[in-house]
């Protein structure tokens, strides 16, 4: 099975000034930088320990920021490596690359409930018969919590022990080096990196009078 690029950001004919993207700052130029939002003398394992919590304000309407999270495709988009969303046979679940792993693949199946607002995020390397990767998010109505328009994102990871020993070897890519664990003590700056994301294209296309979730994302009765 081969993926393709969608055609991610394509309603926006410039470039959104602060979105980081494999394409425009490969895993070379961007390790200084997610380096540099840690802090040595504040160890990860100290602040965090078994948790990777980011949160932030986006500029745009709750519930369509919450339609679009809830399209697995728009992980295209604001994610920093994951390309070619295509999906499997089994409806819901969708292959992409990982391109922090080279020709790595990682299955995503998305979660979601409309009246909490949550977002889950149920991922693999390499194999989709145990997504174990779950990555949780919920929007919240920033009217509620901080008495202004927007919204407010909440995001949560757990650190899983298949993180430190990956129990599914036999279906890595020949030579491949790296272990998605390895990132773990980076995921807050690199998922801090991702929510700046977020909030660059969702405020982008909010300011710009442009619907949160693109065309390119509704389905054909959905589209104008």
């Amino acid at each position: 099975m081969t993926t393709s690029a969608l055609p991610a950001l394509s309603d926006i004919p410039e470039v959104v000034p602060g979105v980081l993207r494999i394409e425009n700052s490969d895993r070379d130029a961007t390790t200084p930088i997610i380096l540099d939002m840690l802090r040595s003398v504040y160890p990860h394992d100290q602040v965090f320990g078994d948790y990777c919590p980011v949160q932030g304000y986006i500029d745009a309407p709750p519930r369509d920021l919450y339609e679009y999270l809830a399209d697995t495709r728009c992980l295209e988009e604001w994610t920093y490596s994951l390309r070619g969303f295509t999906e499997t046979e089994e409806p819901g679940l969708w292959v992409s690359y990982d391109r922090l792993g080279d020709n790595t693949k990682i299955y995503t199946r998305t979660v979601a409930n409309p009246d909490a607002m949550t977002v889950d995020y149920h991922c693999a390397w390499d194999q989709s018969d145990h997504l174990w990767m779950i990555y949780l998010m919920r929007v919240v109505d920033a009217q509620v919590v901080f008495d202004k328009p927007g919204s407010v994102v909440l995001w949560t990871n757990c650190h899983h022990p298949f993180y430190d020993k990956n129990p599914y070897k036999d279906t890595a890519p020949d030579k491949r080096k790296v272990w998605v664990g390895d990132f773990w003590e980076m995921f807050s700056a690199g998922h801090q990196l991702e929510l700046d994301n977020l909030k660059a294209i969702a405020e982008y296309r909010a300011s710009h009078g442009l619907p949160i979730k693109p065309d390119w994302m509704l389905n054909p009765s959905e589209q104008k």
